[in-house]
């Protein structure tokens, strides 16, 4: 080969290059003598790179990056223990259908069978169980098809993350330039004759529902005009929460996992079913309570989730963005004619509201608090803890895409590396962490790397030195509770030691100013939360 583009260089050097014409801007990772090659092209091909403290920590970090902006997130990690700490991140991503390329070395094939150094049985295989695919290139051209292949599928197919492995010989070894990137074309749009036949059973529809999932993110404005022109009723799963807008009379917001919602499901006599799996995680029981005799419509990218539906009389497969437009326009103009009523609906809500009061006492006034200080386009990524669960019913999202909660796979220590993550590629909105005091220890080191890339992060810690979810769910099992109680650190001297601010509000009123000071920091901002606050 000859010319300046066509000479050999190392792989490693190349697959930035790749990755940058792929739209790749940023990765997150940690560099390790089996992944070096990797960075060596990184400056060159314009990639940035955000150091984490942990492998977890970039993980989450790449999955936050991905929710907030829509593009693919990328953490590159070192074989053998890396990809392993990579894993929990992945496995997040994988419940919660975000789009995350994991690069990771791996040991080349032949050598000996043991005592090398970060061996695996079958680091492939092991990835694979977290993955939609977990691939070895062969050589570099297998490399560039397979960046490809994964790329495709993030803009084509319902998100999961892949990973593609590259053995260090190969990522040594010299390689001509990748070819140019294939472009990615986006979903499918359903079949115009269900999407007829749908529009037909909602038009007949006397009380139509609508239930809309994560997978309706980005149809907000088909999904409210859709229920506008039917005078449809809503509920929205936590990951679509905002889908609707929150002052909708005929929304019953985010409440699907109320034990009441089925009573409220079963008035319905049609019922769409649009980007939402309705897992156990969406509805905590088994059944979401479909009246026997209403007619069901589900509309859903993921041919799975539609293959093992048996219940609904019509399954689309497809965009909903373009499967709700297409069902309006099939509806023609017109009045809605529905029977919802509004104040039933309210006090529905009302209800669910007052229990959520009853469940955790002295969280609602804390929620409120926070919801008030903070500007209408923040995000807000947050743990598996009490103030989050009571928070994704009881805290009206404005918009999609704004509330990011760990549902599926249902880590600890998401929240603050997932903000990071976010608050990188969406420089231009407020990002705030919302985690408790047990989960934020998970990876509470990465508020090191938000010190250093100057992020203005509030992270909110909810304080009260206990597990109290899984005290609360002994005490309702009748077992004494065991191990639900421990010591924590001095967090604001623990951030103070990183070089991050700190907060701790005495009182609700306090609340909001100290996170105007957060947001207006050139730094993470540490607050601190307790029931005393209250």
């Amino acid at each position: 080969m000859s010319g300046a583009g066509t000479e050999a260089r190392p792989f490693g050097a190349r697959i930035a290059r790749a990755l940058a014409d792929r739209g790749v801007e940023v990765v997150f990772g940690i560099p390790g003598v089996h992944n070096q090659e990797i960075y060596r092209g990184i400056d060159a091909a314009g990639l940035r790179h955000v150091l984490a403290r942990h492998e977890q920590g970039a993980g989450f970090m790449a999955d936050g990056y991905a929710r907030a902006t829509g593009k693919p997130g990328v953490a590159c990690v070192i074989s053998g223990p890396g990809l392993c700490n990579l894993m929990t991140p992945l496995g997040q991503s994988w419940s919660d259908s975000v789009a995350v390329l994991a690069l990771s070395s791996c040991l080349p094939n032949g050598g000996p069978p043991d005592h090398r150094l970060h061996e695996m049985r079958d680091q492939r295989g092991a990835a694979a169980a977290v993955t939609a695919w977990s691939e070895e290139a062969r050589d570099a051209d297998h490399a560039y098809a397979l960046l490809d292949r994964a790329f495709a599928g993030f803009a084509a197919r319902r998100a999961r993350p892949v990973h593609l492995q590259l053995p260090i010989p190969l990522l040594e070894a010299g390689a001509a330039p990748p070819p140019p990137a294939v472009r990615p074309r986006g979903p499918d749009a359903p079949d115009p004759g269900l999407v007829t036949r749908a529009a037909r059973l909602l038009a007949e529809a006397r009380r139509p529902l609508l239930i809309l999932g994560g997978g309706a993110a980005g149809a907000a404005p088909q999904a409210r005009a859709l229920a506008a022109r039917l005078g449809a009723a809503s509920f929205v799963s936590t990951a679509g929460r905002g889908v609707i807008a929150p002052g909708d009379p005929l929304h019953y917001g985010s409440f699907l996992a109320r034990p009441g919602s089925a009573r409220e499901i079963a008035r319905a006599d049609v019922v769409l079913v649009a980007g939402c799996a309705l897992s156990e995680t969406d509805l905590w029981r088994d059944e979401p309570g479909f009246d026997p005799a209403a007619r069901v419509i589900r509309l859903d990218l993921d041919p799975a989730i539609l293959a093992s539906d048996r219940r609904s009389e019509l399954r689309l497969a497809g965009d909903a963005a373009a499967g709700m437009a297409m069902i309006a326009s099939a509806l023609g103009p017109g009045a809605p004619h529905a029977e919802w009523q509004p104040d039933r609906i309210d006090a529905a809500r009302r209800r669910w509201f007052a229990e959520i009061d009853a469940e955790r006492p002295g969280l609602l006034p804390v929620i409120d608090a926070l919801r008030a200080a903070l500007p209408s386009d923040a995000m807000v990524f947050s743990d598996m803890t009490q103030i989050a669960y009571a928070a994704v019913e009881a805290w009206p999202a404005p918009g999609p895409g704004l509330w990011h909660h760990p549902s599926g796979f249902g880590t600890l220590g998401y929240a603050l590396p997932a903000a990071i993550g976010a608050a990188v590629g969406r420089p231009d909105v407020p990002v705030v962490a919302l985690a408790g005091d047990y989960g934020l220890q998970y990876t509470i080191p990465e508020l090191g790397t938000a010190v250093e890339l100057g992020l203005p992060l509030p992270v909110v810690v909810w304080d009260n030195g206990r597990l109290g979810e899984i005290e609360a769910s002994m005490r309702a099992a009748q077992i004494a509770p065991h191990a639900v109680h421990q010591r924590n650190p001095d967090f604001c001297a623990l951030a103070r030691a990183w070089g991050a601010l700190t907060e701790a509000p005495e009182s609700l009123d306090a609340v909001g100013p100290a996170l105007e000071r957060a947001l207006a920091a050139e730094g993470p901002t540490l607050i601190r939360l307790t029931p005393d606050i209250v």
